[in-house]
């Protein structure tokens, strides 16, 4: 089978068969993290962002070739989950631009396109590590651009560029000893060779079609209610197809009509999302420019109930002003009932349930900071593989966004504990991620396979203790290998250890190890909460 080129639809094809292809290996993906704890979610994040790409793909009524690689753009975009997925995310849009204003795409066209994708991944990246997903998008693009020189043929072409994706994976835990020891390739690597090879599929007829899914949480309550407190009461989104479209331009010219807006595209499609009360005048302004397409007009004010913010605004029917911004508003990732709590009782706007195995999306961010009406919002993702999709909203709202990098749990709240509602923007910004310096985060969990850590054998069903990003301790009992991590991290320059247990664990049980603790540490200050977080027994946060 020769093909010389690739055209829009085809690469629609690609697309949804490379999305399947990840769907059906993201168990496997997941598998390859590096701690063999229960929250590998690699391949969960890089399937969900696919997913999101796909749903964008499959609401565009054009299949011109640069039409379907923005939609893969901004579907991933939004949809981006865990640093995985933003990576992939940027991928794809660099792809996008490499194949801007083509119509088909030879292999020449293909093995640029496939350096942009990886350029605009390194860029966004701010210390790119190599052999991770990088390294083999990178290795594989130059390979591309050696390989086409000769290969004219999509399909030959594109076996040889899976093959150095293949080969550069292997080796990637040469180039990075965490993988090495563990016995895994790269994770997000992986997931990308998965992706390439569901798309070569498509081209040979080896794909599989993606079933429509049900939206999370869609039908989950039928019940509504009638919320009058939204400024701007239309959800309001469509598509302009049209030549020369200045996005810029278009987004100075709606801006007046609502807020929320997000206005994406090229010069020849542009989508627009934005919350107003006047959908009509908006879609005017874009019947101006070209026609419109996917017209979705929602009444915010009838929300399903488990949607529906606290927004401080209020109805203008009575000619009444909105509310005043509040000062400083927060948004924090976290799971578990008590954790949730305890960060509302510092006065958290937002709470994004999330965490370990659950990243919250690039538009999970955006809602929420849609939600909110403050000079300045301050966001803690409390675990490293969230901070990504966080900055990433920041980039595209409009609103005064700080993110502040809190890894975990106790940093987030260490972050709070150091704001000070008379500093000003800036310094809070400084105040709060300094403190996260000063928090050293102990967890407790399991082992999901057998491997070696620091010369620690570990098998499946080991209780596993994690300090500093490091597996510490091992044994059979949660109790005594709590006891034994804290003793490895605790030091006498520490005053105070906080425990939050998980949900699997009952408060007696909390307690005897709070004793235990106090026994093993009597000059330092413990204090035990109950976190209701799944996966970790015990979260400890020590300063």
């Amino acid at each position: 089978m020769k093909v010389e080129y690739i055209d829009g639809e085809l690469l629609k094809n690609m697309v949804v068969a490379g999305a399947q292809s990840l769907e059906n290996n993201k168990k496997l993906v997941n598998a390859l993290n590096v701690f063999p704890v229960p929250d590998g979610d690699t391949g969960t994040n890089m399937a969900l962002t696919m997913q999101s790409a796909v749903k964008e793909v499959k609401s565009s009524k054009s299949n011109a070739l640069s039409v379907i690689a923005d939609a893969v753009a901004n579907g991933s975009l939004m949809g981006a989950r865990g640093n995985s997925g933003v990576i992939l995310s940027q991928l794809f849009r660099g792809f996008a631009k490499g194949v801007k204003d083509k119509e088909k795409l030879n292999t020449t066209d293909l093995a640029n396109a496939f350096k942009n994708a990886s350029d605009t991944a390194y860029k966004a990246v701010m210390k790119p590590t190599e052999g991770t997903i990088l390294t083999v998008a990178r290795e594989s693009a130059e390979k591309a651009l050696e390989i086409c020189k000769k290969e004219k043929d999509i399909v030959s072409f594109l076996e040889k560029v899976i093959f150095e994706a293949e080969e550069t994976l292997k080796r990637t835990p040469d180039m990075l000893e965490v993988l090495k020891e563990a016995g895994v390739v790269d994770s997000g690597g992986k997931g990308l060779v998965l992706i390439l090879q569901g798309g070569l599929g498509a081209i040979t007829g080896e794909t599989v079609n993606i079933e429509e899914e049900q939206e999370q949480g869609e039908n989950e309550v039928s019940s509504y209610v009638f919320d009058e407190n939204i400024e701007f009461g239309y959800c309001t989104e469509f598509i302009i197809n049209g030549d020369n479209i200045d996005t810029d331009r278009f987004k100075s010219l709606i801006e007046t009509y609502g807020d929320s807006m997000l206005v994406v595209g090229n010069e020849n499609v542009a989508k627009v999302h934005i919350h107003t009360n006047n959908p009509g005048e908006v879609m005017e302004q874009g019947l101006k420019l070209g026609e419109l397409s996917d017209i979705k007009i929602d009444n915010m004010r009838k929300q399903h109930s488990h949607q529906v913010f606290e927004e401080n605004v209020v109805d203008k029917k009575d000619g009444s002003k909105k509310e005043e911004k509040k000062k400083y508003a927060f948004i924090t990732v976290t799971m578990g009932e008590g954790l949730t709590n305890i960060f509302k009782d510092f006065n958290v706007d937002h709470v994004i349930e999330g965490g370990q195995t659950m990243n919250p999306s690039t538009e999970d961010f955006l809602k929420a900071i849609d939600a909110l009406n403050a000079e300045t919002i301050y966001i803690l993702p409390n675990n490293s593989n969230i901070i990504m999709a966080a900055n990433q909203a920041k980039e595209i709202s409009k609103e005064n966004i700080k993110v502040i990098p809190s890894k975990s749990v106790p940093q987030g709240i260490a972050a709070l504990v150091a704001f000070n509602d008379i500093s000003t923007a800036d310094e809070n910004e400084q105040q709060m991620t300094e403190a996260l310096k000063e928090i050293t985060t102990g967890q407790v969990t399991y082992a999901v396979r057998d491997t070696s850590i620091n010369d620690l054998p570990i098998n499946k069903g080991d209780i596993i203790g994690i300090g500093n990003n490091d597996i510490k301790s091992v044994g059979d009992d949660v109790n005594k290998v709590s006891i034994d991590l804290l003793s490895k991290i605790v030091t006498e320059e520490h005053e105070m250890v906080t425990v939050f247990y998980g949900e699997d664990l009952t408060n007696e049980e909390a307690d005897l190890l709070s004793k235990q603790i106090e026994q093993k540490f009597p000059e330092h200050e413990i204090e035990l909460y109950y976190g209701g977080q799944s996966i970790y027994y015990y979260i400890f946060s020590i300063e």
